[in-house]
C-alpha cells in the first residue's frame, strides 16, 4: 500500500506532525536544488535518528571501482557516481545548556514543513521542550538560489517561550563526508585547507582520481528581534571541519536569529587557487542583497519558470500536486546552462543509480526541455552526447566491435561506461536508439536540421555501424536477428530478438541512411567533409541496409502481435491481476531466477517502441498489443506508467489512464515503490508532464506542425498547459465546454486539432 501523509495542496509540499519514521523519506521530498548544487532535506540542527544526509554538486564525481564476484573482458573498470559533498547546512543548536535535537526532545509539536514551489524555498517550523524544561519555537527557511548558483542561505529562528533562555549557534562546515553507497569505502575526498577570517570560514577540498577542487564557504549573521546583534564568537577547527560558536541570550518571548550565507565554488567555474577569493565574492553579493532580497529574487527567478512550464488542472488538487511538483523538481534538477551536466535519474536528491546519466534524458526528458525551454536548452543535452562520441566509440571497439561503430553507455559520467551488471552494462544495448531518436525528435521538433549537419549525423552513422556489426544473419531464418540482448523490461536479460531492441536497429540504420541522402542533397560540403571524417562509404551505407530490409520479427499468429522477444510464449503466462498481492513489488520477494522465468513486464517494452515509432503502426496495433502486454506489466519501473498512460489516451481509455498518470505524478509523494527514502526519480517525472501533453493533450508534431487531440479525465473540470514550438508560445486550454488555444508570437501558427486544420493568430 502506497503511503499518503503528503497534505494536498496546488502549491506546496507541505507535511504536519513529526514522525521519525518518516524522516528519510521526508528528505527525499522536501529536496531543493539550483541546477548546479542541491541537497535533500536533512534538518540544520543536529538530529541523533535515522537519517540519510546528502549534498551533491552538478558534475562532480568520483570513479568508485566496480565490486563485482568475477571480471568478465569489456566490464567497466569504474562505477562512476556522485559525490556526497561537505555539508555547509550544518547548525548545531544548544539552549540552556542542552543540544537541540528532535530525536531527544520531551515533546515535539506543531511540527510543520513545506516546500513552496511557487517561491522556491524549504521551511520548517516546530515547537520543543527540551529535557531541561525550556519550550522553544523554531522556524528554518532555506534557499537555493536560481540565479547566484553557488549559493544558498538559511535563515534560522528560534523564539523563547517559556522562560528566558541562552542560545547558542554553532554554523559549521563539514569535510568528512562519505557517501551511503560506496563499494569499497574509499576516501572519496581529500581535503587541502581549512581557513576563517572575520566570521567566514572556508574548506578547499579535491576529489581523488578525478581532482575536482571546491570551496565550500559560510558566513553567519546574528539577530535579536529582526535587529542586527554583534556577539563575540569563538571558531573550533579541526583536520576536515570547521565550526563557529555565537552565544546569544534573549528573554522570554524573544526571538534570536541566525542567517547563515554559504554554499560552494568549483573549479568548473573557477581556477582552484582562486576558490576561496570566488567564495567571498559570493558571500559578499548575498549579504548585500540580503535575505529578504535573495527571497524576493528567487521568487522572481521561479515566475518566470512557472509562466512558461506550468500545467494548471481545475477540480483535482491532487493531480494538480503532482504535476507541479515533478516539473520543480526537474527544474531543480537542470536547467540548461552547462552542456557539460546532464540529468541524473535522483538528481540532487539521493546516491541511487550513481547520480549519472541514463537513456532516460533521451528518452524521457528531452521533449519536456524543449517545449518549456529555449530549444538551445535541448540542443545542450544533444552536444552532451556528441562530445561523448569517441568515448562511445571506445566502448564498442572494448566489446570487439570496429570501424567507428559506437556503443554509448547505459551509465556514464563522463562517456565511459560505468554500470556494473553485465545483463545490462553488455546487453541492454537498446540505449543506443535512444540517443538516435532523440536526434529525430529534436529535428523534428524545433526544425533544428543545422545541428545533424554540425554534430548529429556523425552520432548516427557511429550508432549504424554498431546495429549493423551487432545483428547476426540467421541462416535459419534467413534473417538477421539480435540475439543475447536485455530489453526496457529488465525483467528478462539474455533474450534473443527483443522486438524493441530489433526494430529500433531497422529504424536507426534507416534514419541514418536518410539524413546522409537528405545531406548530400542540400549541403553536399557538409556531406563530403562527414563522410571523409568517419571514412563512410556508400557501400558501406548499402551493407547497413541490407541488415535493416531483413531484420527478423519474432511474431504470434494466433496472437497477431509482436512477441516481446522469441521465447515469450513459452512462459506461464499468468496475468498481473491472479499474482498475489502479498508478493508485490516481485523485485523485492522473488528470486531472480524466478522473476526471469515470469511473464511479467517491469515496464513498457513492446509498448515502448509503439510509443516511439507510433506512426509505423495502426490504432487497432497499438490496441491489439495493449489488449496483451499490460495485463503482464508489473509498472515496478517509474519509466513504467507514463508510457502507458499515454497509450491509454491515445485509445480513449480515459479512466485507465487517469489512473496510470496518477500514479506517475504522485509516484514518489505517495511512496508507491516503497523506496523514496533513496531519492525522487527525477528523470521518470518528465513523463508525467509527456502524460499529460501528449497523453491527454494528443499532441504531436508531424510534417513541421502541431496537432492536437485533447482529451479530459472525469475527474477533471479544466486543464491547460504551453508549450515553446519554434520560437512562438502556444497555450492550450482543455475544459468539458471544449479547447482554446492562445499564440504568443508573430505570425499565426497553423495546427491541427482533431484532424481539423486550424489557424491561430498572435494575442499580443
Amino acid at each position: 500500500m502506497n503511503q499518503k501523509y503528503i497534505l494536498p495542496d496546488p502549491w506546496s509540499i507541505i507535511e504536519e506532525g513529526f514522525d521519525a519514521e518518516k524522516v528519510k523519506s521526508s528528505e527525499s521530498l522536501f529536496s531543493i536544488g539550483n541546477g548546479a548544487m542541491g541537497q535533500r532535506a536533512n534538518f540544520e540542527e543536529d538530529y541523533s535518528g535515522e537519517t540519510f544526509q546528502g549534498s551533491y554538486v552538478a558534475g562532480v564525481y568520483y570513479p568508485d571501482k566496480t565490486r563485482v564476484g568475477w571480471w568478465k573482458n569489456g566490464y567497466p573498470e569504474y562505477f562512476a557516481k556522485v559525490l556526497n559533498a561537505p555539508n555547509w547546512i550544518g547548525i548545531k543548536v544548544s539552549v540552556n545548556g542542552e543540544d537541540l535535537d528532535l530525536h531527544t526532545c520531551d515533546q515535539v509539536k506543531n511540527f510543520r514543513r513545506e516546500l513552496n514551489m511557487k517561491e522556491g524555498y524549504y521551511r520548517r517550523s516546530f515547537q520543543a521542550t527540551l529535557q531541561n524544561g525550556t519550550e522553544v519555537m523554531v522556524e528554518s527557511t532555506r534557499i537555493l538560489h536560481l540565479d547566484q548558483d553557488e549559493l544558498g542561505v538559511i535563515n534560522y529562528k528560534v523564539t523563547a517561550l517559556n522562560k528566558d533562555a541562552e542560545i547558542v549557534f554553532s554554523p559549521y562546515l563539514d569535510g568528512g563526508i562519505t557517501n551511503e553507497d560506496s563499494n569499497w569505502d574509499d576516501k572519496f575526498w581529500d581535503t587541502l585547507s581549512v581557513s576563517e577570517a572575520d566570521h567566514q570560514g572556508f574548506i578547499r577540498s579535491m576529489t581523488m582520481k578525478t581532482q575536482f577542487h571546491i570551496c565550500t564557504y559560510m558566513q553567519s549573521d546574528i539577530l535579536v528581534n529582526d535587529s542586527e546583534a554583534t556577539p563575540a564568537y569563538t571558531s573550533e577547527k579541526k583536520d576536515q571541519y570547521l565550526q563557529f560558536n555565537y552565544k546569544v541570550n534573549i528573554s522570554k518571548g524573544d526571538t534570536a536569529t541566525l542567517r547563515k550565507y554559504a554554499g560552494y565554488t568549483v573549479s568548473h567555474h573557477h581556477k582552484p587557487d582562486n576558490l576561496v577569493n570566488a567564495a567571498k565574492d559570493a558571500i559578499n553579493a548575498g549579504r548585500t542583497m540580503g535575505y529578504e532580497g535573495l527571497k524576493a529574487s528567487q521568487a522572481e527567478a521561479w515566475s518566470s519558470i512557472w509562466e512558461m512550464a506550468d500545467i494548471t488542472i481545475e477540480g483535482d488538487v491532487e493531480a494538480q500536486q503532482g504535476i507541479r511538483f515533478n516539473i520543480f523538481q526537474l527544474n531543480q534538477t537542470y536547467l540548461g546552462k552547462d552542456a557539460r551536466l546532464n540529468i541524473g535519474p535522483k538528481g540532487f536528491t539521493g546516491e541511487k543509480y550513481g547520480g549519472s546519466t541514463y537513456w532516460d534524458t533521451e528518452a524521457y526528458c528531452l521533449p519536456f526541455y524543449m517545449a518549456t525551454k529555449d530549444h538551445t536548452v535541448a540542443r545542450n543535452l544533444l552536444v552532451y552526447r556528441y562530445n561523448h562520441l569517441q568515448k562511445a566509440i571506445e566502448n564498442a571497439e572494448k566489446l570487439g566491435f570496429s570501424n567507428g561503430a559506437a556503443l554509448y553507455p547505459m551509465v556514464t559520467m563522463n562517456g565511459e561506461e560505468s554500470h556494473n551488471e553485465w545483463e545490462i552494462t553488455f546487453e541492454e544495448i537498446h540505449r543506443n536508439g535512444a540517443i538516435a531518436f532523440a536526434i529525430y525528435n529534436y529535428v523534428r521538433y524545433t526544425g533544428d536540421i543545422s545541428y545533424v549537419a554540425e554534430k548529429g549525423l556523425e552520432v548516427l552513422i557511429a550508432i549504424a555501424r554498431f546495429w549493423q556489426q551487432r545483428a547476426t544473419y540467421s541462416t535459419h531464418k534467413n534473417k538477421y536477428v539480435i540475439l543475447g540482448v536485455t530489453g526496457p523490461n529488465e525483467y528478462e536479460n539474455n533474450v534473443n530478438n527483443n522486438w524493441y531492441t530489433n526494430f529500433t536497429a531497422k529504424w536507426c540504420i534507416e534514419y541514418a541512411a536518410s539524413e546522409i541522402d537528405r545531406l548530400k542533397q542540400d549541403a553536399p560540403a557538409e556531406h563530403t567533409r562527414i563522410m571523409e571524417k568517419t571514412r563512410l562509404s556508400a557501400d558501406e551505407v548499402t551493407q547497413w541496409l541490407k541488415v535493416s530490409s531483413n531484420m527478423y520479427f519474432p511474431y504470434s499468429e494466433e496472437h497477431n502481435i509482436y512477441l516481446q522477444q522469441d521465447g515469450f510464449l513459452d512462459k506461464e503466462l499468468i496475468t498481473v491481476a491472479d499474482l498475489d498481492r502479498s508478493q508485490r513489488p516481485i523485485n523485492q520477494y522473488w528470486s531472480w531466477d524466478r522473476i526471469l522465468r515470469s511473464p511479467y513486464i517491469k515496464q513498457a517494452d513492446v509498448l515502448q517502441g509503439f510509443y516511439f515509432f507510433e506512426d509505423h503502426f495502426s490504432q487497432e496495433e497499438l490496441e491489439r498489443h495493449f489488449d496483451f502486454y499490460e495485463p503482464f506489466t508489473v509498472h515496478e519501473s517509474s519509466l513504467s506508467p507514463c508510457v502507458h498512460s499515454i497509450q491509454a489516451a491515445k485509445l480513449d481509455r480515459m479512466e485507465q489512464a487517469y489512473t496510470f498518470y496518477l500514479r506517475t505524478s504522485r509516484l514518489d509523494l505517495d511512496d508507491y515503490n516503497k523506496e523514496v527514502e533513496e531519492g525522487c526519480h527525477i528523470t521518470s517525472m518528465a513523463g508525467t508532464w509527456l502524460s499529460i501533453v501528449e497523453g491527454f493533450g494528443g499532441m504531436r508534431v508531424r510534417d513541421g506542425h502541431l496537432e492536437f487531440h485533447p482529451r479530459i479525465p472525469k475527474h477533471w473540470d479544466k486543464y491547460a498547459f504551453k508549450v515553446n514550438f519554434r520560437g512562438q508560445i502556444l497555450k492550450v486550454t482543455v475544459s468539458r465546454q471544449g479547447n482554446s488555444f492562445e499564440l504568443s508570437g508573430s505570425e499565426p501558427l497553423s495546427i491541427k486539432v482533431k484532424g481539423e486544420t486550424k489557424t491561430i493568430t498572435p494575442s499580443n
